[in-house]
């Protein structure tokens, strides 16, 4: 199936990943040749707008939150150097405003983590309109929440007590929270 699809885009079948989670990036890279990719790594935003400077890839898959920087940083690049290139969004951290403004750069799709190899194909090759299959494994409800209330921690520089507030919800409830292990 993935070799077909990779027939149809053409001959350019170069691929740019931009992440800083070292083991993450291997993997990937290794499933995304492994389905017919010619894979360039990037572990920051500045090594990824180096790339997407000298050789524009036809085809990007850019962390949203690296070390150094903002991943739509390397999306704008790319998008200049190569109007037609196709770039998927990933991120740990899925929120509504961050999707609109990825698409609105430039990025063709937007998808949060967890995200595996057969995800991120399907984002890549969907065509025109069509939208690729909803996830084999979607997170559950519980994991949303975790994951937002962590990001909104994050935000807060990881103070309990403003977080609370801006989640409205008790200081030791979200103490409690915090203390546990994410849910699956």
């Amino acid at each position: 199936m993935n070799t077909e699809a990779l027939q149809d885009i053409g001959e350019d079948k170069s691929l740019l990943l931009v992440d800083d989670d070292e083991p993450f990036l291997r993997r990937l890279a290794k499933a995304m040749e492994k389905r017919g990719f010619e894979v360039e790594t990037a572990g920051s935003v500045a090594a990824g707008k180096a790339i997407a400077t000298a050789r524009p890839t036809a085809f990007a898959v850019v962390d949203l939150r690296l070390e150094d920087g903002n991943g739509l940083d390397v999306v704008e690049v790319l998008r200049e150097k190569r109007p037609e290139s196709r770039i998927v969004v990933l991120t740990g951290y899925g929120a509504i405003a961050t999707a609109v403004a990825a698409v609105k750069i430039g990025a063709t799709d937007y998808l949060s983590k967890p995200a595996d190899a057969t995800d991120v194909t399907n984002a890549l090759l969907a065509t025109g309109d069509a939208l690729p299959p909803p996830p084999e494994n979607p997170m559950s409800a519980d994991r949303v929440r975790w994951e937002h209330i962590q990001r909104v921690y994050e935000l807060c520089d990881r103070n309990v007590s403003e977080t609370a507030r801006r989640l409205n919800m008790h200081r030791r409830t979200l103490q409690r929270i915090l203390a546990k292990r994410s849910p699956r």
